[in-house]
């Protein structure tokens, strides 16, 4: 189950690379972005999880659920911030180490989450369900804050979309608002589902016990 999980998160992250380096605007960029902090990350966390590669087994005082989340949120607001977005959008070796950070800070908080093999999984789940809902939070207001701006917030992404066929017909505040979308449903969605999902394990195992 872990192997199949691990291959199928190395098999997400060259795609998440390429929505992201697509000229695909906004959507296409969002997209990239979800794939990589919210849908290969995980895979990729539970497919390591008590190995020597998981940093929550090598780093537990550091690798912690809340400290993770907030590493997680800095990532990612940083990210959108429209003065470095720009500075992305026009070097690809920006865009790498963007990609990459998304990946990363993905992996930390899922793997912190995850627990560790002498706590067992569920040592830090209690910290791991407040944690994943609060990223769950901040990725619903940073999507609806994208999705409901009134103007384009990102030059260089309304370039990108006014002139692709894959888009064609929206012009760049419908595709800016398109990607906020997906950041809703795919990042917002991946970590509430994940944090309900340990929220009833927590419960299970708190009414076993008693």
């Amino acid at each position: 189950m872990r192997r199949a999980s691990l291959i199928l998160g190395v098999a997400l992250v060259p795609l998440g690379w390429a929505f992201a380096a697509a000229p695909l605007g906004m959507v296409g960029h969002m997209a990239g972005h979800m794939i990589a902090v919210a849908v290969a990350a995980p895979f990729l966390a539970y497919g390591i999880a008590g190995s020597r590669f998981d940093p929550a087994e090598r780093w537990p005082a550091v690798v912690t659920p809340l400290a993770m989340s907030l590493v997680e949120l800095v990532v990612v607001w940083l990210w959108h911030l429209p003065a470095l977005r720009l500075r992305v959008d026009m070097q690809p070796l920006a865009l790498l180490i963007e990609q990459a950070s998304f990946l990363i800070a993905g992996i930390l908080l899922w793997s912190a989450v995850l627990g560790t093999r002498i706590g067992g999984a569920t040592d830090r789940r209690a910290s791991g369900v407040a944690a994943l809902l609060l990223t769950s939070m901040h990725m619903t207001l940073l999507g609806a804050l994208i999705g409901l701006a009134p103007r384009p917030l990102y030059a260089m992404m309304a370039q990108m979309s006014g002139g692709h066929p894959a888009i064609h017909g929206l012009d760049a505040l419908e595709d800016q608002q398109l990607g906020g979308v997906v950041m809703l449903m795919v990042g917002a969605a991946s970590y509430f589902i994940g944090g309900l999902a340990m929220l009833g394990g927590l419960l299970k195992t708190r009414s076993a016990t008693a």
